[in-house]
């Protein structure tokens, strides 16, 4: 049964004229005609004048406040017409390369993870809300369209963009680690996927990019078909205006460590793309420091949003009017006929 509202709620502080109406007619002086013989009234009836002068107050009380309800515009909604309302459209880019096995702390007191876990639990908590074990509070995204790519030597979207939560989480949870030749890190052509998606989904709502890898860009091929490179790819996004946000997961490079330039080549790229975008990139070694990185995002990404709006509604003032009016016309006539107190 469709919700009644108001269009204009504020004339409803005007109901208590009803009220008044009755009283005022059920306490009005009735005219008086002297009379020398009261023979003239043998047989007369009280109820008929009891009937003329409450049942009078009660059918004008009750056009005074149908008028009333008039004026505040009684309305249902056409449910077969509501739209959600515009939020935020988030593209998660989730890398499952190898190196994503890896071990991390995830809380303090708590079992170490792997990286993947770790990701995955931060992302579910950014998504469905609730409360992590270090205190950090997400509220749901519920209005938000999210899908998910993932990072791999071929990315993939394994999940459109949608509101259907529940369904993209249980996505995410089906997602494993790649090795061989699929454990790349395509990180370029990632973004891109993201980007397609976003491109494709209508309206002006603000779309971002959340980016999460802990290794260096690996082009899946050499040559014209080897696809983007990472700053050709973030220069994409800056050009059609959406922030890619970096978290880097990967463990703190050595710095005298000539094996780790990889890791620091990877952390700068993922720095510099979220500068060209406009974004802020974060460092997560542990599953708090992802949390953080999620926290920080989801301040940043939220707009204010309202519960389904309706495009048409069935308008009741009219209803309201002509009753206000048949109660009127019936008082007359009742007025006139069975509730005439004058003798006959």
């Amino acid at each position: 049964m469709p919700a009644l509202s108001f269009a204009h709620p504020w004339f409803l502080w005007l109901s208590p004229l009803a009220l008044l109406v009755a009283a005022s007619w059920a306490a009005r002086l009735r005219p008086a005609l002297r009379f020398s013989d009261a023979s003239l009234f043998v047989g007369s009836r009280g109820g008929r004048a009891f009937r003329a002068r409450w049942g009078g107050a009660a059918l004008r009380g009750l056009a005074c406040f149908a008028l009333v309800l008039a004026c505040a515009g009684p309305r249902v909604p056409d449910e077969r017409t509501r739209l959600p309302a515009e939020a935020i459209a988030v593209m998660m880019v989730l890398d499952i390369s190898d190196t994503m096995g890896g071990k991390v702390a995830w809380a303090p007191g708590e079992p170490e993870v792997t990286r993947l876990d770790a990701a995955r639990r931060a992302f579910k908590l950014f998504v469905a809300g609730g409360a992590a074990p270090d205190g950090t509070t997400f509220e749901p995204r519920a209005a938000d369209q999210i899908g998910l790519v993932a990072l791999a030597s071929v990315p993939q979207t394994v999940c459109p963009l949608t509101l259907n939560h529940s369904v993209l989480l249980k996505i995410a949870d089906g997602l494993t680690v790649k090795g061989g030749v699929d454990a790349g890190t395509n990180v370029g052509d990632a973004i891109a996927e993201a980007l397609i998606r976003l491109e494709a989904t209508p309206g002006t709502r603000t779309k971002v990019v959340v980016l999460l890898s802990d290794g260096q860009h690996v082009q899946s091929k050499e040559g014209p078909d080897a696809g983007l490179w990472p700053r050709q790819a973030a220069q994409l996004a800056a050009n059609l205006g959406y922030k890619v946000y970096t978290i880097d997961a990967g463990p703190e490079p050595d710095p005298g460590a000539p094996a780790d330039d990889e890791r620091r080549q990877g952390r700068e790229t993922l720095r510099v793309i979220a500068e060209m975008t406009g974004a802020r990139a974060f460092v997560a070694t542990r599953g708090t420091d992802m949390l953080a990185a999620y926290k920080e995002i989801d301040a940043a990404e939220r707009v204010p949003v309202e519960t389904f709006q309706y495009r048409r509604y069935f308008e009741l003032y009219g209803w309201c009017a002509a009753a206000a009016a048949a109660l009127l016309a019936l008082t007359r006539v009742l007025d006139r006929t069975r509730w005439r107190t004058f003798p006959a």
